[in-house]
């Protein structure tokens, strides 16, 4: 019987009757409201999220867990993960706050290393610093009419190209105030326009809580294209 081997170490295993392998798969760590996780499941990712905190929008397999923790146990079993750890102590608007929340990034990375899987590790422009050769996808290079920014650290010997940044030539609303026609909107804080952000960068199912921290899926589906072009040469054929 002809065999293909599925993504990642593991025994030979049988394809479906139509011939297809499953979906690899993908750990999600601190999966929040899973902007990032649609974007992997529509590049072919077979995606599981992780968080601390509930998630019932989430729309993938989910484990309450902590997130480093669960990937030191079993984050070798998942053929590629990425991981967003809280953006809160690195966010604009928290500093403006006063507010102070645990730096996560050195203790994810650490985690992720452990693995031996490719990763990538993605987190906001504040925290950009302390990410190691990052890439930067802003919402303009998938047609989204925003200029949301975020930051990619890869590993594990994936690695990403940085896509051309056009110039941001409309002018933005003011951050919380309602996006006036010819704008776009600053989805971030307590801002106006729930369904209009929506529709935007593509998150229907999510409250004003998950939209101002997601990642756009567009982000990920490129990410996850990417990954799985990488991935692509451990596949295998046996007799």
């Amino acid at each position: 019987m002809t065999q293909l081997r599925a993504f990642g170490e593991g025994p030979l295993v049988p394809a479906t009757r139509s011939g297809r392998v499953p979906r690899p798969r993908l750990l999600d760590l601190f999966s929040c409201q899973g902007g990032a996780a649609k974007g992997y499941a529509d590049a072919g990712f077979e995606v599981t999220g992780v968080d601390k905190d509930p998630q019932p929008r989430y729309p993938y397999a989910f484990v309450p867990a902590d997130a480093i923790a669960y990937v030191l146990s079993h984050g070798a079993e998942f053929d590629f993960i990425h991981a967003s750890p809280p953006c809160q102590h690195d966010s604009e608007c928290q500093r403006l706050q006063g507010n102070t929340h645990p730096d996560l990034i050195a203790p994810t990375r650490t985690a992720l290393e452990a693995t031996g899987r490719p990763w990538v590790m993605e987190n906001v422009r504040g925290a950009a610093a302390k990410l190691r050769g990052p890439v930067m996808l802003c919402a303009t290079m998938f047609g989204l009419d925003n200029y949301r920014h975020r930051f990619f650290e890869t590993g594990g010997g994936f690695t990403l190209e940085q896509p051309q940044h056009a110039g941001h030539t409309v002018p933005q609303a003011k951050m919380g105030r309602p996006v006036p026609p010819g704008h776009y909107g600053q989805f971030v804080g307590n801002f106006s326009g729930v369904d209009l952000a929506r529709r935007v960068l593509g998150v229907p199912w999510m409250n004003r809580d998950g939209i101002r921290e997601c990642i756009p899926p567009a982000y990920t589906e490129h990410v996850g294209r990417a990954a799985l072009a990488f991935l692509a040469p451990v596949l295998g054929v046996a007799a």
